[in-house]
């Protein structure tokens, strides 16, 4: 159940994190080359992004290890699925199952009808859709909210090329949107 305005969730323990940020070290994330500085960098303002939103810490977890898998935007993988368990090891099963929707994600496929509550997701990964639960589909958009914003934020160039693109995206998304992350879209991509 998300938090609601009046009580935020509290951010993700330090003790939750250590884990997913001595894996993220061990792959190599603080030397990758991202948007804003380091991938780990880049990993670590999205997880921040959310926990002032006020996502679980399940949310916030993947959002630290959302690039674990490579996504449909960035290619690059840290670890390799059939390596999953070492994921779900260090931030437990809810947040390794949200990376692996994030990074499953088809994005030109699914796009279109991430809003609808029947609308399939078509993953990446196995050429297979699914209809994800509602409580998915709004982690997903939260999540892809936080992930873009970041580099709109860190990346001008960014922000110019896909800025009105992801700002659409997330006004069709809008319902499944926090109130926080809907008025940041706002600021960040319509200015």
């Amino acid at each position: 159940m998300p938090a609601s305005p009046a009580s935020p969730a509290s951010p993700a323990s330090p003790a939750a994190s250590g884990p997913a940020l001595a894996l993220l070290r061990e792959l190599g994330a603080a030397d990758m080359t991202h948007p804003g500085g380091t991938l780990l960098a880049h990993l670590q303002r999205v997880q921040g992004q959310l926990a002032a939103w006020g996502a679980r810490p399940a949310l916030q977890l993947a959002g630290l290890c959302h690039a674990f898998y490579g996504t449909d935007g960035f290619p690059s993988a840290l670890l390799p699925l059939d390596r999953r368990s070492e994921l779900a090891a260090a931030v437990g099963a809810e947040a390794e199952a949200l990376v692996y929707l994030y990074a499953s994600c088809d994005r030109g496929a699914t796009y279109p009808t991430l809003a609808d509550t029947d609308g399939p997701f078509h993953d990446r990964f196995t050429g297979l859709s699914h209809t994800p639960e509602p409580q998915s589909r709004r982690d997903f958009a939260e999540l892809s909210a936080a992930n873009e914003l970041d580099l709109a934020r860190t990346d001008p160039a960014f922000r110019d090329q896909w800025g009105p693109e992801l700002l659409g995206l997330f006004t069709r998304v809008r319902r499944l949107l926090s109130e926080p992350a809907w008025s940041d879209c706002r600021e960040v991509l319509a200015g």
